[in-house]
């Protein structure tokens, strides 16, 4: 799985087609999508006319919150949608209800079992709501894709989910973040880079998936750019210290 990859939450038509391609044409090989998004039509023309293999590929959807309990139409309807005949990784994009929660996740299970995913994992999941997974199937995600910024750094949460064996997949890595923070700024103008590119680097050191999400042609280029510079130890406590 990459480490940086690039989101398509708000992209619709033209604008999501547009920016998958984009994103591909410049490196990116992960995408991440969402039947909620519904983008998948476009995000999956602009694979196969990227012209990229499909080995070379990492594609990611995710559930509805309201189709637990229609796991495998939903998936089959996401496949057909994007023209592929699996993913990379499915994601339960929210917690179901409490009743739901073990049930959904032995449907993704099966799901993967049957070989129209690779790997299965979660969203917006709780410690304790992983350990409910394991503890009834003795299988936790692959993943967990939370928000994450260096203003919510959690040290703790981190580790918790690692210890579990699960990847951290960070989300609204901008949004979270005020890209006009002087001390922020101080740090990308050090390293001649913007304070976005920062962002996703610190991403990459902390060895959480950063998928990053942009309209503009630039942006997504820029974005990506991030492995031809390096944050100091003192860069990173900085960061890690706007989560206090």
């Amino acid at each position: 799985m990459p480490l940086v990859g690039f989101g398509t939450w708000q992209l619709h038509g033209t604008a999501a087609y547009r920016g998958v391609r984009t994103a591909l044409d410049v490196g990116y090989r992960l995408i991440d999508t969402a039947t909620m998004y519904r983008n998948e039509k476009q995000v999956g023309r602009a694979i196969r006319e990227s012209g990229i293999g499909r080995e070379d590929l990492f594609v990611t959807t995710k559930l509805a919150p309201g189709n637990a309990a229609r796991e495998q139409r939903t998936i089959e309807a996401s496949l057909r949608a994007l023209g592929l005949d699996h993913l990379d990784l499915w994601l339960v994009h929210w917690p179901p209800g409490a009743r739901a929660l073990v049930p959904t996740w032995e449907a993704f299970l099966a799901v993967r079992d049957a070989g129209l995913v690779t790997s299965v994992g979660v969203s917006n999941y709780s410690i304790a709501q992983i350990d409910r997974l394991v503890d009834a199937t003795g299988e936790g995600p692959a993943v967990n894709q939370i928000p994450w910024a260096p203003s919510l750094f959690d040290p703790e949460l981190l580790a918790a989910n690692r210890e579990l064996g699960v990847v951290v997949e960070g989300y609204s890595p901008f949004k979270n973040t005020n890209l006009k923070d002087p001390a922020l700024e101080a740090i990308a103008k050090n390293h001649g880079v913007s304070t976005a590119q920062v962002v996703v680097r610190w991403h990459v050191q902390h060895e959480v998936v950063a998928i990053p999400k942009s309209a503009s042609a630039e942006r997504i280029t820029q974005n990506f750019d991030v492995f031809g510079f390096e944050l100091s130890s003192a860069d990173m406590r900085e960061l890690d210290d706007f989560g206090r």
